[in-house]
């Protein structure tokens, strides 16, 4: 799943090769793609793109029509791109509208022959996609805390002092943090030499300090490894990134130890047992006890 970093390297990307230009198509070819009814997208035909930010994982797309009139106010593409989901982008888009059903939910065209196409693999839906006025129009938007680059230390450690969960589950909780995932909560959480199962209220002082300064690191590291980077290049420079995210079986390139994993369900975690649980390993199937 794209985190703060990927999505804050594709809003870039995107302001750099679009930004200015004016729409001349859109095609929606995956019923499931869009949760809101107004504006439709044939708003956007004549539209330009004047802004991209970012709201934790959410993309957000400023198209403003040619029309001066106070009553066309911007309308907001906002993406959420899930766990499958991608954005390719193109100089010279394909003109053959895609088919319904087909692996392109949706494409759009620039009046200069770029533009872009959102993607999703697997059988799971669960990319979605609003067309708005206003961001906060957008439940997940509107229900995000915040930003994980933006809290200060003190906001931090206050987060920490409430919580009784886990403290990765706390992390990537987007109500209660916006913008980290399973993948770089790892990442975090290695640094910072923190049991992904640690209770966040019981995390001494150090440890949260290490923490925060641990979660700017990773991410800001990150962000600008990715910056500039385009968009079909990202999820291979993520990957080529991590030290234990998806290195289950590998050695731990700080201690040498052995990169152990807990699978959950429909996901997985990795750590490093000598790094960060006393050279423990975490009970499996989400079990937050430790073996013996």
């Amino acid at each position: 799943m794209p985190e703060l970093p990927e999505v804050a390297a594709l809003t870039s990307f995107v302001a750099e090769n679009g930004g200015g230009q004016k729409v001349s198509k859109v095609s929606v070819s995956a019923l499931g793609l869009l949760a809101t009814v107004e504006p439709a997208p044939a708003a956007l035909v004549g539209a330009t793109l004047t802004a991209t930010t970012r709201h934790g994982k959410f993309l957000d797309f400023q198209f403003s029509p040619s029309s001066s009139r106070q009553a066309d106010r911007p309308i907001h593409l906002v993406l959420f791109l899930a766990r499958a989901g991608w954005l390719r982008w193109s100089d010279a888009l394909s003109s053959v509208m895609p088919k319904m059903g087909g692996p392109i939910a949706m494409r759009l065209w620039f009046e200069n022959g770029s533009g872009f196409d959102l993607t999703e693999a697997g059988s799971r839906k669960s990319m979605t996609l609003w067309l708005v006025k206003d961001p906060l129009q957008v439940p997940g938007v509107a229900a995000l805390g915040p930003d994980a680059l933006t809290l200060t230390l003190e906001q931090f450690a206050d987060l920490m002092a409430r919580s009784p969960s886990r403290v990765k589950n706390v992390i990537t909780d987007q109500r209660s943090l916006a913008g980290i995932g399973n993948a770089y909560s790892d990442e975090i959480l290695h640094t910072a030499m923190v049991s992904p199962f640690a209770v966040a209220k019981k995390l001494t002082d150090d440890a949260v300090a290490r923490l925060y300064a641990s979660m700017r690191s990773v991410l800001i590291t990150a962000s600008s490894r990715l910056e500039g980077q385009e968009a079909a290049r990202l999820k291979g420079e993520k990957r080529s990134g991590m030290r234990v995210h998806g290195m289950f079986g590998l050695p731990c390139p700080v201690c040498g130890d052995t990169v152990a994993q807990v699978e959950f369900a429909d996901k997985s975690l990795q750590y490093c047992p000598t790094c960060q649980t006393g050279g423990r390993k975490l009970a499996d199937r989400g079990m937050s006890r430790l073996l013996t």
